[in-house]
């Protein structure tokens, strides 16, 4: 079991951000939403490059901050996602990309059954501030 995707003990990351200007990464962050059912999938990055490419191909591609480096959504799970839109918020800081899942499932965690997920599978417990999963 992987602490941070199956645990119930809250570890937000609140030096992602800072983490990500001390590289000198230029992006931007991206919400992904799914067009038919308006759920968020998850919230990602993406520079020039990675919206250039998406826009060309019509496929969710972002920067991956982590690991310094194009990341095609999928192209590891096969969990892939055609790119349907682009929408712009008003300061031009954060994008939404509205996608239709092509093949695969929407996270790379999977449930007991051995079912993709979506991202957002777990809850705060306002009480306890445990995790708890929505999808075992």
């Amino acid at each position: 079991m992987v602490p941070l995707e199956e645990g119930k003990e809250l570890m937000l990351d609140f030096e992602k951000i800072a983490k990500i200007a001390a590289s000198g990464c230029h992006v931007i962050p991206v919400a992904v939403q799914n067009i038919d059912t308006r759920e968020v999938i998850l919230i990602a990055y993406v520079n020039q490059e990675a919206l250039e490419t998406a826009v060309a191909t019509r496929t969710a591609v972002f920067w991956s901050t982590s690991r310094n480096e194009l990341w095609i959504k999928g192209g590891t799970s096969g969990a892939t996602f055609d790119l349907i839109e682009v929408l712009v918020n008003c300061e031009q800081n954060s994008l939404v990309y509205l996608v239709r899942p092509r093949a695969g499932g929407i996270c790379h965690t999977k449930n007991r059954k051995g079912e993709p997920r979506n991202c957002y599978y777990r809850r705060l417990n306002f009480e306890t501030w445990e995790l708890e999963n929505l999808n075992p």
